[in-house]
């Protein structure tokens, strides 16, 4: 390239040309960062800029003439000098070095690392004589930017052009963190590597290499800790000996304290490892692609009143209306956080607690929120015993670093904008399960005012015989005027007058617990608290309150829609299979009602174990069939685990229940395991739970539903109440009432359960390599993963990284695998080989058909011929239903006609390939990708467990009152079928077309499809339409039209089935859906519960006639 324009005045057009070329030549090799480092003499490459504010620079001060090998933008320097440089046109063979830019990135984050470059610019970045430079006294981190930027340069071998010494171990890494390989297995690689190619820059063992590495990470710091939890070494406390609150010694007691002549280093009892919060936020605005996601929470907002994300929820607005300056910077960041505690060391090892903490940036739009790559781990809080209501001690410098990001910010640098700006971050919710949630709050959730939601505004029930509390009382959410609040014989033998319990705000929390007074630590004697005015409900002053915004934030704690899910389940099962073990249908439960005098039918007889079989209780052979309904339920791959492997039908038993197993139960699979067994009065509102369940639970909420949905529920737990003994309805039970309102307040409840939190600990329990150090090995590997995840945004493009692995589902397009046109441009993708073969003429005249009625640029055509359909029937009988069929018939041969002897019109050629059809050799494929769905023949899946061959479309079709009807209503029809095989049409190498032919339940005669009491759609697969046996028939139906559903047997009634509807994976609905699309799994039909009653106020049946139960 010619760079004489370098030294010509700046008033040239040469030198105005020659700028523009080095300016296309530093962006082009720049990764797609749109600011480089600017060359002039007041930036002296220090300061990134965008290429206008270069342009403008380099207008006004002259371009250093030293620097005619641009390797600081791109240009290899690799064995060239000034005398042998590319001319114009010839290749440079060079990208830009992005490990440049991750070095320079990574130090960027947390401070600005300049210092003076005096080595001439055609020389190294980086030279040994510079390096030496640095003597002890100056940075130590320049120190490590100047080496890492020498190893980003160095390549990994005398003409690599591919790999620098950097690059190739941030491959190597990420190779180890995706294969999960050990540090055993890694060592011996690179000592293999090492001695391979000696002549490579390949460190010599994984020591060095992990020193290369960890000086792109972020550190973080060991706290020493009381063994009781009663305080941290930490700030003013470091340099204590022993424990200000119990005395205990800081450090391990040890035999003999020297080795030699050496003293022995004392070992602290406990250590509390944190991983400091404002440096981890600030790296995330390092990179530009991290840094947009940060603000995708402010762009396309909708305000259609549909909540997509937290962004969406009341809490959020209410946060930007109380505090509009946080509001007016999309970057400050909002975060949720998580704890619970896991055992390292199995099921099967001793009694062990570790708890991290973690935190969870909401600012990422849903694809990325709830990844573990979006994760922040806070701090490991240290085993035997867990931290308990002592939490708030390891929470200290969160705290700290909180309050000084809401109250000061801190200066950080946006790549995206290229400017620095001033960070804050603000703290919205807690994420825990119920207990955690106890200690988090301090509220005592084990009386019975255990529900922080309704706080002191609730009636303790204690159940005498059961020895447990009781939380019955779900009619006080009901209108004011509901015959139910009057109807004591079927509750709790009360007349309930109260209103819902009002929530409490923040502020009125704060007046609760101001005089609440704890000191922390697990003490032998018991705790040491002041207990001079101490409420007994109140454990404490959660630490939380610390915060000043934190009284107003609308929700603070999240109810864990996944544990009470699980409790419900759990509760609902058990007592159905009558488990002597976990039931709540037991003999104390019976004696309970004597004690409280209701519901005498349901007593226990004179011999005192013989009692009425309650309305629930469920015979041996209808066990059998709720169970042979659960065995035999077969699910499309990665929607459940196999539930079949829980089932023991000889001991009629249910067990191994994981949560997802309890979730996929409670909302798909018992309504259909016990719909047509039960008596309807109970069958009923176990449907509407489940259908309740599943609202709560959608990805996308309807806000204006909410009211109707709360009232659904409230009702619901009422019915269960009338039958359902009172041992039933433990807490958790009645936290389901409080769901709704948490659902306005939050959002989706995927931002606030515990599914993603739960995996990603178990992520962290699964690298626990040293069982006697289990909080160093999680601590080292997360430190490990921070640097991966951040270095792997700049791999080239095409090497896998965690931010681009593949989709369980992927049925991203592939151009290479299919033909393309502007009619029917490529959408989803086959898996696993083709298999060639022969269309039959009637193949070839049904699919052609498919494909041409469905085509757009086709319409005109077809309304054109069903014109002269009309004129050639106007002297006989033309109904509408005649022209139908006879357009139907002769389309294909007419439109073919129509367009290859066109000698006028001049025709596209993608429609002269459609008129004349596909050809008659074709291919098939066992499995395809698309919607988010993948499919499977018929053929594919008799082996296997799951099931995806049920297929689902609603099409069009013309719906005749008799044969002279000339006015057909035209509707949606929903057709059934299962997938036969997957079809690409391929139109003489012009365009293809991949077709599903399936067989398709009658769903249009009403004796092949009905509804049964409680609303659910019952088909038979014995009466097929569309078979394909006759010409008319329509087997067939684009790939993309088809949308998934399993099918579960019916044990009563042989030969019928249920469909169920599912939802696409990793498709997420921001607004910008058809109308007319399923993206959630359908909701079971609502339940009428009042029509299950005939008069509330009166005696029901609570007793199934003549059955008894015998409890043990």
């Amino acid at each position: 390239m010619d760079k004489s324009w370098i030294s010509m005045p700046r008033n040239t057009p040469e030198y105005v040309q020659g700028l523009n070329k080095f300016l296309d030549f530093a962006f082009e090799r720049n990764s797609g960062i749109d600011h480089i480092l600017c060359p002039c003499r007041k930036c002296g490459f220090k300061k990134l800029k965008i290429r206008d504010e270069v342009f403008a620079d380099l207008l006004r001060s002259p371009f250093p003439i030293e620097y005619t090998v641009w390797y600081r933008h791109g240009e290899s320097r690799l064995g060239e000098s000034s005398q042998s440089l590319p001319i114009l046109g010839e290749e440079v063979h060079c990208n830009a070095n992005p490990m440049i830019n991750l070095v320079t990135d990574a130090f960027r984050a947390h401070g600005d690392y300049t210092f003076e470059d005096t080595s001439p610019l055609h020389e190294p970045l980086f030279e040994d004589d510079m390096m030496s430079d640095l003597n002890e006294e100056s940075n130590v981190e320049a120190k490590r930017f100047c080496q890492l930027l020498k190893d980003g340069e160095e390549v990994l071998y005398p003409g690599c052009k591919k790999f620098t010494k950097l690059s190739f171990l941030i491959r190597l890494y990420n190779i180890k963190s995706l294969c999960r390989i050990t540090d055993k297995a890694m060592s011996m690689l690179i000592d293999l590597l090492s001695d391979a190619f000696e002549f490579a820059n390949i460190p010599k063992s994984e020591y060095e290499a992990k020193k290369v590495m960890r000086t792109l990470g972020l550190s973080y710091t060991e706290i020493h800790a009381c063994p009781k939890d009663c305080m941290l070494y930490w700030g003013s406390d470091a340099n204590r000996k022993s424990c200000k609150v119990c005395g205990r010694s800081r450090y391990k007691l040890m035999k003999n304290d020297r080795v030699g002549d050496k003293k022995r280093k004392e070992q602290a009892t406990k250590i509390f490892r944190y991983f400091p919060l404002i440096p981890r936020l600030q790296r995330l605005f390092a990179c530009s692609k991290t840094a947009e996601n940060m603000v995708w929470h402010s762009k396309d907002k909708k305000n259609d009143g549909i909540a997509r994300h937290p962004r969406d929820s009341e809490a959020w607005k209410n946060f930007d209306v109380r505090y509009p300056d946080f509001a007016s910077d999309p970057r400050n960041v909002r975060l949720g956080l998580a704890s619970d505690g896991f055992n390292p060391n199995g099921s099967l090892g001793n009694n062990y607690s570790i708890w991290p903490i973690v935190l969870i940036p909401y600012n990422n739009p849903p694809w990325l929120c709830m990844k573990q790559t979006n994760f922040i781990l806070s701090g490991i809080i240290p085993g035997k015993k867990m931290p308990g209501n002592d939490i708030d001690v390891y929470m200290q410098p969160m705290i700290e670093e909180l309050k000084t990001l809401w109250e000061e910010g801190v200066e950080t640098y946006d790549a995206s904008k290229n400017e620095v700006f001033k960070l804050r971050a603000t703290l919205m919710w807690t994420v825990s399960d119920f207990p955690t949630l106890g200690n988090l709050t301090g509220w005592n959730i084990y009386t019975g005012l255990a529900c922080p939601t309704c706080n002191f505004d609730a009636r303790p029930l204690r159940l005498p015989c059961s020895k447990k509390w009781c939380f019955m009382g779900s009619r006080r959410f009901l209108d004011k005027g509901h015959k139910f609040r009057l109807n004591r014989v079927q509750f709790d033998g009360h007349i309930e007058d109260r209103d819902p319990p009002k929530r409490m705000s923040g502020s009125e929390i704060l007046k609760q617990v101001e005089h609440v007074h704890v000191t922390f630590g697990k003490h032998t004697s018991g705790r040491k608290r002041n207990r001079a005015d101490l409420p007994e409900q109140w454990k404490k002053k959660s630490i939380f309150f610390q915060l000043s915004y934190w009284e107003f934030n609308m929700l603070r704690h999240n109810l864990d829609v996944m544990h009470i899910e699980k409790n419900v389940c759990d509760n609902i099962i058990y007592t159905l299979l009558n488990d002597k073990d976990k039931r709540k249908d037991h003999l104390n439960a019976r004696k309970d009602l004597i004690e409280l005098n209701i519901r005498g039918e349901l007593w226990p007889k004179e011999d005192g174990k013989t009692c009425p079989a309650a309305l629930f209780t469920l015979k041996k052979q209808e066990i059998d069939v709720m169970l042979e309904t659960l065995k035999d339920i077969s699910v499309p791959d990665g929607y459940s685990s196999n539930i079949s492997e829980c089932v023991d039908l000889s001991a009629r038993k249910l067990s191994g229940l994981k949560s997802h197993d309890s979730h996929v139960l409670l909302q798909d699979f018992l309504p259909l395991a016990v719909r047509n067994i039960m008596p309807i009065q109970v069958s009923s509102p176990l449907v509407e739970l489940s259908s309740c369940f599943k609202l709560i639970c959608s990805k996308v909420v309807n806000t204006s539903e909410l009211d109707n949905l709360q009232k659904r529920i409230s009702l619901c737990l009422c019915h269960l109440e009338m039958f359902f003994p009172p041992s039933f309805f433990t807490v958790m039970v009645h936290l389901v009432i409080h769901l709704v309102e948490e659902l306005r307040l939050g959002g989706p409840v995927h931002y606030r359960w515990m599914y993603p939190i739960e995996r990603f600990l178990g992520n962290l329990k699964s690298h626990v390599g040293n069982k006697a150090r289990p909080e160093g090995s999680i601590a080292e590997w997360w430190r490990s993963e921070e640097i991966i995840s951040f270095a792997s945004l700049y791999l080239e493009m095409g090497v896998e990284e965690r931010f681009n692995r593949g989709r369980r589902v992927n049925d991203k397009l592939d151009d290479s695998l299919q033909l393309s046109s502007s009619l029917f441009p490529c959408i989803g993708k086959p898996v696993g080989g083709a298999q060639p073969f022969n269309l039959s003429d009637s193949e070839i005249l049904q699919a052609s058909r498919h494909v041409l009625i469905n085509c757009t640029a086709a319409n005109r055509f077809i309304q054109e011929f069903r014109d002269i359909t009309k004129k050639k029937l106007r002297n006989r009988t033309r109904s509408a239903n005649e022209i139908d069929k006879a357009v139907h018939r002769g389309i294909v041969d007419w439109f073919k006609t129509r367009i290859l002897n066109d000698n006028v019109g001049s025709h596209s050629k993608d429609l002269k390939a459609l008129a004349r059809g596909p050809m008659r050799r074709a291919r098939k494929f066992s499995a395809y990708d698309i919607n988010g769905y993948r499919f499977r023949t018929l053929v594919r899946e008799q082996l296997s467990k799951t099931s995806n061959s049920g297929v689902f479309g609603s099409f069009g079709t013309n719906s005749y009152a008799s044969s002279s009807d000339m006015r057909p209503v035209q509707g949606l029809v929903p057709y059934y079928g299962r997938l036969v095989d997957i079809i690409e049409l391929n139109y003489y190498g012009n365009f293809s077309v991949t077709l599903f032919k399936c067989e398709w339940a009658n769903t249009i005669n009403p004796r092949c499809m009905k509804k049964d009491a409680l609303g659910f759609t019952s088909i038979n697969f014995s009466h097929l339409i569309h078979t394909g046996d006759r010409d008319d028939d329509e087997p067939f139906i684009k790939a993309d039209e088809a949308q998934m559903v399993y099918y579960v047997e019916d044990k009563m009634d042989k030969g019928w089935s249920i469909p169920v509807h599912i939802k696409p994976r990793d498709l997420y609905d921001m607004g910008s859906m058809e109308g007319d699309t399923v993206y959630e799994s359908e909701a079971f039909p609502y339940q009428d519960l009042a029509s299950t009653w005939v008069d509330g106020s009166s005696q029901v049946q609570l007793s199934r006639l003549g059955v008894e139960v015998e409890f043990e």
